[in-house]
């Protein structure tokens, strides 16, 4: 009840601050290319329930191709590049987490595909809801950058960097608290800031077999 009413209280208090900005960046989407202001995708939540994930539109409309990105992904649009960067395409989630579909902090959010890869895992992770920061968003927030290592990425998330998150996230289950909430959400609010990772990936060899 703690954590539920935290995420309440923040989410509502961020939207309000940033209207200004979602205005901005719904204008600027708008006059960058056409579509929908908005992407909805279906992600797995608390106990296998699926929900629609919000995030402002990053990518051409329209445009098919693999469920995760690349740096350099030509289905990126001008703006998307930025709002990726700086997570600006992840502030609409605070209306997913006031649904009870998230929390702002938890394991994040897969799409179907994945999460029957790794199901006997996500048993336990999926006790919790999904948030939109953890662990694993700190220790790959360049994940755009890694996948660009291999010309085979979609292999490569599903055999080095998805093993890895879910470790994280099962670490994360197993063992947290509102004070630790509160220490990722400010490592991530300074890691926005800096646009830049906490951590270096240094496991890049050997990525011509992918």
């Amino acid at each position: 009840m703690l954590k539920r009413s935290f995420d309440i209280f923040f989410s509502l208090t961020g939207i309000i601050l940033l209207i200004p900005v979602f205005i901005i960046v719904g204008i600027i989407i708008k006059i960058d290319s056409r579509g929908p202001l908005f992407f909805t995708q279906e992600r797995i939540g608390k106990h296998f329930k699926p929900f629609k994930i919000l995030k402002f539109r990053t990518m051409i409309y329209g445009s098919d191709g693999p469920l995760i990105t690349a740096k350099g992904d030509q289905r990126i649009t001008r703006v998307g590049k930025y709002l990726r960067r700086y997570k600006i395409d992840e502030l609409p989630q605070l209306f997913n987490v006031i649904k009870g579909d998230m929390s702002l902090v938890g394991p994040r959010p897969e799409v179907r595909k994945y999460v029957e890869l790794f199901k006997s895992d996500y048993v336990h992770i999926l006790t919790v809801r999904p948030g939109i920061t953890d662990p694993a968003s700190l220790r790959y927030s360049d994940e755009e950058s890694i996948l660009s290592l291999s010309h085979e990425y979609e292999e490569l998330y599903i055999k080095r960097i998805l093993p890895d998150k879910i470790k994280l996230s099962l670490e994360y289950v197993k063992d947290h608290n509102m004070i630790k909430d509160i220490l990722i959400i400010i490592k991530t609010i300074v890691q926005i800031r800096n646009a830049g990772p906490f951590y270096e990936y240094h496991d890049n060899k050997n990525l011509s077999g992918y």
